[in-house]
């Protein structure tokens, strides 16, 4: 009898689901009809990759569970799901996506054929290998798995002289794992490792058998104390090497993880470095264990296409991250929050992708950050030119002597007591400390050292015909131009070096003329030459070659200024690219941020102050404020120094559990007490917090206690007369006329012949930064 009535309700239920399926046509999104829905937890719908994902499907109350069928292409695949009563949904990771285009559907088990499906989902999926949308993979390719720790690479051994089709391997893989072949896409075994904290403080293997006698506990963030245990689960997505680790309780089967000493959080590790790509990216298991974080029950993601020290191609990162997630929610569920840590180039990846991609990072804390890379080269690339021209060109001038004046024209710190790494001698600057080699690595063609000084087992000649410079390491965005070369960015055009100097008195007017006339510009790539050294150390036993500031692929006067040296102008179409494809920050990212730094400025190093600030100005630009950014320095005079990454963790976490409490206010709104501008003595103490610390930077008011502390410096840019958010890739242009009646001069007051002069050196105009970015593409 109960047979009959369930029969005649589930009758009743598929004609009454029936009628309104037949009048209301489900949605191609998550939302169905009548209550049902279906969505991808792991990934947006069309950036699946892999050929799984975590599906949900949630059911109206008055349908039992057990009377939903979900299929796939077709095939009915709800064995994969796993019942919620409590939401009363259906969730599981589905596989079987075929690469392309694939269609979810949920019916009721019984169905007329040919009806639509109550809730339908289209489903885009890419290879694991990538790419999903950051275009064709780039070859040559150089495999790390073996150096790496994870053996050969997953080798195909068909014909390899088709370069540049097919990657070269890493030569340590002589003698591991028989004969070596040729990968085309460097995948590796994914492989599941134990390993265990010691009561010492250092991580071991764990061994089988009993706990070992020196395995230590640790206490997580819900108060639990732990055996020290952690997972590691590596391999390849996306042709780059991942790690997810997390602590384990002993004795867990590899192929069910249990992640009952899982925190629920996780966090994206992003690494620094400059590199131009064409590689896998070297790492080990160590790398991937950061007690830190382990120690507190995080789950922690990183891949080497995640560190800028194996390529800067921010889409293929950003797509890493994605792709990286989304396998990370598969094998453990949707995480409670995601943040993101790292220095650098770590640091300026979390605005970029935070910016790129909503939902991938919820909050982040970006160490020695800037806002993006590409705009970094418009005052890098002014370094050398204005270090050649106080080094040689203007060699007899006694100021450039004292090492804290070329602050004037390089707006980046310089000392008289800081070793220069290049002379050995007393005096240095950041130009030279921080960025030295950096402008040729990333135009010179010719310069491929990082790679091809290596031992690899490639196809001959294959590396030798890659153009090695940022911007065709970036080319699918940049595009290239008639000469087969990347197209470039950078531009100088119309720049007033020095200006500020000038106006403050630092040099004559004569300086600032005869600077202008030969600072110069950078060769075309197609008229690049070799670099010198010490660049290619082989050349250094010849004096003559000595050129650290690779003069011989500048343009400069060939009559030392009567003829004003060129001007080089950047490409358009490339600098639209950039700002369309997202490589700019632009300011817009409202997730949780705490932008931390050690002040290193009396070190010349790289990772200079005003970074953040260019940062927060972009934000206060793109979005209307930057009331979810909060800025902290730490004083490292001298170094080492205390370290508030700990700190923003803390803070982080109590300002997402707020959000959580309070989805309905704002990020700013949900702010603990901690997540203000602070600033901090060496020893960690604070030295000062408020809205009012950092005043005097972005507003006409009296200098803050930490603006007081630590001062800012700039770059060659700003002291052209650029703003401090930096970013102007070409500035819009004024008369020399115009330029002088709006006063740009000050106290200056040009005669005729000056005048003249200007316009020769300037014969198109000059700077007119009061106007947006020439080279933003318009609205």
């Amino acid at each position: 009898m109960k047979g009959k009535f369930l029969i005649l309700a589930l009758a009743a239920l598929v004609v009454s689901l029936a009628i309104v399926g037949r009048e209301q046509a489900p949605t191609t999104a998550a939302g169905g009809c009548c209550g049902f829905e279906i969505s991808i937890l792991s990934s947006s719908p069309d950036m699946v990759s892999g050929g799984d994902a975590l599906v949900r499907v949630d059911v109206p109350k008055i349908v039992p569970l057990s009377l939903v069928r979900v299929k796939l292409n077709g095939e009915d695949v709800t064995a994969a799901f796993t019942p919620d009563p409590e939401e009363h949904a259906l969730v599981g990771v589905v596989e079987g996506f075929v690469v392309g285009a694939n269609t979810l559907e949920v019916t009721p088990i019984v169905w007329p054929q040919g009806w639509p499906a109550l809730a339908q989902l289209s489903v885009t999926n890419s290879p694991i290998t990538g790419p999903i949308f950051s275009g064709p993979l780039q070859y040559p390719f150089v495999c790390r798995t073996c150096g790496s720790g994870l053996g050969q690479p997953l080798v195909d051994n068909l014909d390899h002289t088709g370069f540049p089709v097919y990657a070269a391997v890493d030569a340590s893989c002589k003698g591991i794992g028989g004969p070596i072949g040729w990968s085309k896409d460097c995948s590796a075994e994914t492989r599941v490792e134990y390993w265990y904290r010691t009561t010492g403080g250092v991580f071991k293997r764990l061994p089988p058998g009993p706990p070992p006698a020196d395995l230590a506990q640790t206490r997580i963030l819900d108060g639990r104390t732990v055996d020290y245990v952690v997972r590691l689960e590596r391999g390849t997505i996306n042709r780059f090497i991942y790690g997810v680790a997390m602590l384990a309780p002993l004795g867990e089967n590899p192929g069910q993880p249990d992640d009952s000493n899982w925190n629920g959080r996780l966090v994206f590790s992003f690494g620094g470095g400059v590199a131009i790509g064409h590689q896998q990216g070297g790492t080990s298991a160590s790398a991937s264990l950061p007690n830190d974080l382990l120690s507190l029950g995080y789950a922690v993601a990183n891949s080497t296409g995640l560190v800028t020290g194996t390529h800067y191609d921010l889409q293929v990162g950003g797509e890493t991250a994605l792709m990286l997630k989304e396998h990370f929610i598969e094998g453990h569920g949707v995480p409670y929050y995601t943040v993101s840590v790292g220095g650098s180039g770590g640091g300026l990846q979390q605005y970029v992708y935070g910016q790129n991609y909503p939902g991938l990072l919820d909050a982040a804390i970006p160490v020695y950050s800037y806002p993006d890379m590409t705009t970094q080269t418009i005052h890098v690339g002014d370094c050398e030119l204005l270090e050649y021209y106080m080094d040689v060109t203007d060699g007899a001038n006694p100021k450039w002597k004292d090492w804290k004046n070329r602050v004037w024209l390089e707006g980046m710190n310089a000392s008289n007591t800081v070793v220069n790494p290049y002379t050995g001698q007393l005096g240095s600057s950041e130009c030279i400390n921080g960025w030295r080699g950096l402008t040729p690595l990333c135009n010179n063609p010719l310069w491929h050292q990082p790679i091809t000084g290596e031992n690899l087992m490639e196809p001959a000649g294959c590396m030798t015909q890659v153009e090695w410079t940022h911007w065709a390491d970036v080319g699918q965005i940049y595009g290239f131009g008639d000469d087969g070369y990347a197209r470039v960015t950078w531009d100088n055009v119309g720049v007033q070096y020095g200006l500020q100097a000038l106006l403050d008195g630092n040099i004559t007017p004569e300086e600032f003329l005869k600077l202008n006339a030969n600072v110069g510009t950078w060769k075309e790539a197609k008229d690049m030459v070799q670099e010198g050294c010490p660049f290619v150390p082989q050349l250094c036993g010849n004096p003559a070659q000595w050129d650290p500031w690779s003069s011989r692929n500048m343009k400069l006067s060939p009559d030392g200024g009567i003829t004003p040296a060129p001007r080089r102008e950047g490409s358009i179409d490339a600098m639209n690219a950039a700002y369309e494809s997202g490589l700019v920050f632009d300011g817009k990212i409202d997730i949780p941020i705490i932008d931390w730094r050690h002040y290193l400025e009396d070190a010349l190093n790289m990772h200079n102050t005003h970074q953040s600030f260019a940062t927060r100005q972009r934000m206060i630009e793109g979005q209307g404020h930057a009331d979810n950014q909060v800025i902290w320095f730490t004083d490292a005079r001298p170094s080492p120094a205390s370290d508030q990454t700990a700190e923003a963790f803390r803070v982080i976490d109590q300002w997402m559990t707020n959000i959580k409490a309070n989805p309905d206010k704002s990020v700013a709104e949900n702010k603990p007490t901690d997540a203000v501008d602070r600033c901090f003595n060496r020893d960690g103490s604070e030295f000062a917090r408020g809205d009012d610390v950092w005043d005097g930077i972005l507003n006409g008011e009296p200098d803050g206690a930490c603006t007081q502390k630590f001062p800012l410096y700039s770059t060659a840019r700003i002291v052209a007369g650029g703003p401090l958010k930096g970013g102007i890739y070409k500035c819009q242009l004024q008369s020399v006329k115009h330029a002088i009646k709006a006063g740009v001069y000050g106290w200056w007051e040009p005669d005729k012949a000056q005048r003249q002069r200007l316009e020769q050196i300037f014969p198109t105009g000059v700077c007119d930064y009061s106007l947006p970015d020439a080279g933003r593409p318009a609205d």
